[in-house]
């Protein structure tokens, strides 16, 4: 299976921050570590719109064969766009041109940079129950440490009100239905289904719970300094 790892140049949290040092490595070359390490992926596509991070990638072992186009590598620009696109590019150019590409992706990974405590075995896993369920899409995801009843906003007056109902709910955690965020480290992609619903969720789209240590999303000099932390134990 081939594995597309998404790093634009821009990001307006941390600037630079895919190819920003953590304990010793770019950001970048930890999603491409896994991606090497996995039993599962044959081929390691970066995207990305940067020289510089295409150099990074290049030098982990990371394939460049084009530019992402700047259209889709804007603040607002969706990543299931660029996802369809790269594959498309990739399957549709003759082998010579990208150094023998069969033309015959249907199913790919993508891998997030931002996601660094994300192992080999959590990509392996995945594609495993893609495999066994006969997914349109696996999305890799953790518990939510709170319960969305517990959600609330204010009002035009400031005033503390529900989220989701009238009422705020005082109920225990262990009383309520756990919930679950995707916490970007793995999504496993049917590119026809990607093509034809344009979104990762339909009736045959199922998660692979991962552990809130390895759960961590580089979004924030905070989120750099969580993440060093638990490499550190």
């Amino acid at each position: 299976m081939l594995a597309i790892i998404p790093a634009r140049g821009g990001s307006n949290g941390v600037p630079g921050k895919n190819i920003m040092y953590l304990d010793g490595m770019p950001l970048l070359a930890y999603a491409i570590e896994a991606a090497h390490k996995s039993y599962q992926i044959d081929r390691i596509i970066l995207s990305t719109d940067s020289e510089e991070i295409a150099e990074v990638g290049r030098k982990f072992g990371a394939e460049v064969p084009f530019m992402r186009p700047v259209e889709l590598a804007q603040d607002n620009s969706l990543d299931i766009d660029n996802s369809i696109y790269t594959m498309d590019r990739l399957n549709s150019e003759p082998e010579s041109i990208f150094g023998g590409f069969s033309g015959n992706y249907g199913e790919f990974v993508i891998l997030q940079p931002t996601s660094p405590l994300r192992t080999f075995e959590d990509i392996d896993e995945a594609v495993r129950i893609f495999r066994m369920n006969d997914a349109d899409a696996v999305i890799s995801v953790c518990e939510v440490p709170y319960r969305p009843e517990w959600l609330q906003k204010t009002d035009k007056n400031g005033v503390l009100r529900a989220f989701f109902k009238d009422e705020i709910t005082l109920e225990n955690r262990q009383k309520l239905e756990v919930a679950y965020v995707p916490n970007g480290a793995v999504y496993v992609l049917k590119l026809a289904l990607l093509k034809e619903k344009h979104t990762y969720y339909t009736d045959k789209t199922y998660p692979y719970i991962m552990p809130p240590e390895r759960s961590i999303d580089i979004d924030t000099y905070f989120d750099f300094e969580l993440a060093e932390f638990m490499m550190g134990r």
